[in-house]
């Protein structure tokens, strides 16, 4: 995948990825109330995630599904991330994360975990 979510697009895309299937309508409603956007802005973004291949919109009702997963989105952006701003570098990414706030034992712990079971 090579499309990238924009801010706005990707405060679309949570709202899906929680409620999926909802209605552009209800979407709409959840923008307004939590991000204090108008009905036009919701249905312009999602347009543009439609026409990108990240939501399916069908009638009736424009009722919107996503066709990418919350995980897949993750890891796309994780590695366009590392690639552009850590020079794909994962060490130079988990460094910079790691330096200046302490873990738990238990964060330590799942980190440990994750590492092994690669």
């Amino acid at each position: 995948m090579q499309e990238k979510l924009f801010e706005s697009e990707a405060k679309v895309m949570e709202i899906i990825w929680a409620k999926a299937p909802i209605s552009a309508k209800d979407i709409s409603l959840i923008a307004a109330e939590t991000i204090g956007w108008n009905k036009n802005t919701t249905y312009t973004v999602i347009k543009k995630l439609e026409a990108k291949g990240f939501v399916r919109r069908e009638d009736p009702g424009f009722i919107c599904t996503p066709l990418i997963s919350q995980n897949q989105m993750q890891k796309v952006e994780a590695t366009s991330l590392v690639k552009k701003v850590f020079g794909g570098s994962r060490k130079a990414l988990f460094s910079a994360l790691l330096e200046d706030e302490p873990l738990s034992d238990e964060e330590i712990d799942e980190l440990r975990k994750l590492i092994d079971n690669r």
